[in-house]
Parts: C-alpha cells; structure tokens; sequence
C-alpha cells in the first residue's frame, strides 16, 4: 500500500499549515486539510483509517500532537481531495484531535472533531500520516479518540502505509 501528500520546496503548502492566509483559518487554526493519494490497497480491505500526528511536539507540549484522525473511509479510495476533513466530499468518522480535551480548552467541534493543520511554535517539524487498510468498519462514532481507534482495530490492520511532511515554523 502507498501513501502520498503533495508539498510545495520540501514542505506541507502554506494552506494546509501555519502560513494559511486568515480566510483560510478558523479561531486562528488552519482547518483546511491537504490532499492525499493512496494506491495498492490490499485486496479484502473493507474500510481505510488514518492518523496525521506530531511526534516532535513531544518536547514542546509533553506529548504527540493528533492533528487529524478518520475512520471509515471507503475501500475503494484512491484520492482524498483538499478540504475533505471539513466539506465531507469523503464519507469518513473523525476523532478527537488534541485540540479536544482539557489540554487547550477548545469546545467548537469544527476545530476538535476535524483537521487543525500544523502550527510548529518552536522549529520545522516533521509529520507523519499513516494510513490503514482493515478488514472492517470499525465500531466508532464521531468524536473518537486515538486510544478508541486503537483497540477498535486490533486485529483487523491488513496493511499500512506512511509518508512523513514538514511543517514550517
């Protein structure tokens, strides 16, 4: 199975991160998602999920940062186009990103329940979306969190696939 994002000199265009122009911001949170292509998924794939994370958030904030996680994407999905997290071009389930909890106080669930795009405070980071392909829908409703998905698809991971882009200070 593979995976791809487009970038723009290395990294993750300004639109989808920190540099969006105000329109393209929500209460100052880039909430417009990047596309993403995706091909050899593995023949008996009943549904694709996703993760997109910061794993060098670690030291800044004490842990990985979730900035966009979906379920139930179908099978057959080749192309998840810009802006998908918030139009629903793409039928999917979105989780909790780490906007949602106590950690920032953000309740508006076009923030918590959707992609927040990367706003690095302290240098360039690196991004990891890892998809997979399972052999199931996965019992989850909206609002999920990471731990959730986690239990919900043991034993029904048939591939996965990941690409790393940077987001720019």
């Amino acid at each position: 199975m593979k995976v791809s994002i487009p970038t723009e000199n290395g990294a993750l265009a300004a639109q989808y991160s920190k540099q969006a122009t105000a329109d393209q911001q929500y209460k100052g949170h880039p909430i417009i998602s990047f596309p993403v292509q995706i091909a050899d998924v593995p023949t008996g794939t009943q549904s694709l999920a996703f993760v997109f994370y910061d794993d060098d958030a670690i030291p800044v904030g004490g842990f990985t940062w979730i900035h966009w996680i979906a379920a139930n994407l179908p099978a057959d999905t080749t192309a998840i186009p810009a802006n998908a997290s918030q139009t629903g071009v793409i039928p999917m389930i979105q989780g909790n990103n780490s906007t949602a909890g106590g950690y920032t106080g953000e309740t508006d669930l076009k923030v918590t329940q959707h992609y927040v795009g990367p706003y690095p405070p302290d240098q360039d980071h690196d991004y990891t979306f890892k998809l997979y392909a399972l052999d199931t829908q996965l019992p989850l409703s909206a609002g999920y969190w990471l731990n959730n998905f986690y239990k919900a698809s043991a034993g029904h991971i048939l591939a996965t696939a990941q690409t790393v882009v940077v987001g720019k200070k």
